[in-house]
């Protein structure tokens, strides 16, 4: 039975402090190359700030649940372990998800590359933090 008790708090917000971090990176690196491959500008954005609350939400959410499922899939938190279920999650749900969204909105498939990898940057890092903090 999986208890929603028995996850590390601090751990997972460390874990989305963390991902979020290596987000900024990604995305602040292959910024030109995003805007190019989702065929915008800067300007024509105009989002504000509400994507980076809504992604430090989101990751927050899915930090929770690496958390939670890893130890109820295969025994324990550990690093291994969550690498092992933080690429199962992102190949099995995160760029199925995404492949399909990208294809009907009929985004480049560098898109996809790009959002991709960053979801798996995510996933692992997060995998890695809630491992080294139980």
């Amino acid at each position: 039975m999986i208890s929603h008790f028995a996850v590390n708090w601090l751990a997972v917000v460390l874990a989305t402090v963390a991902s979020f971090a290596f987000g900024a990176v990604w995305y602040m690196s292959l910024s030109r190359q995003w805007l190019a491959a989702l065929g915008k500008t800067r300007e024509q954005l105009n989002v504000g700030y509400t994507p980076f609350i809504w992604s430090v939400v989101v990751e927050l959410v899915m930090a929770y649940f690496l958390a939670l499922l890893t130890p109820a899939l295969l025994g324990e938190m550990s690093v291994i372990n969550g690498l092992i279920v933080a690429a199962h999650m992102w190949f099995g749900f995160v760029l199925t998800s995404l492949i399909m969204n990208h294809r009907y909105e009929g985004l480049k498939w560098s898109l996809t590359l790009i959002d991709g990898l960053h979801l798996l940057g995510v996933l692992l890092i997060q995998g890695i933090v809630l491992g080294l903090l139980g």
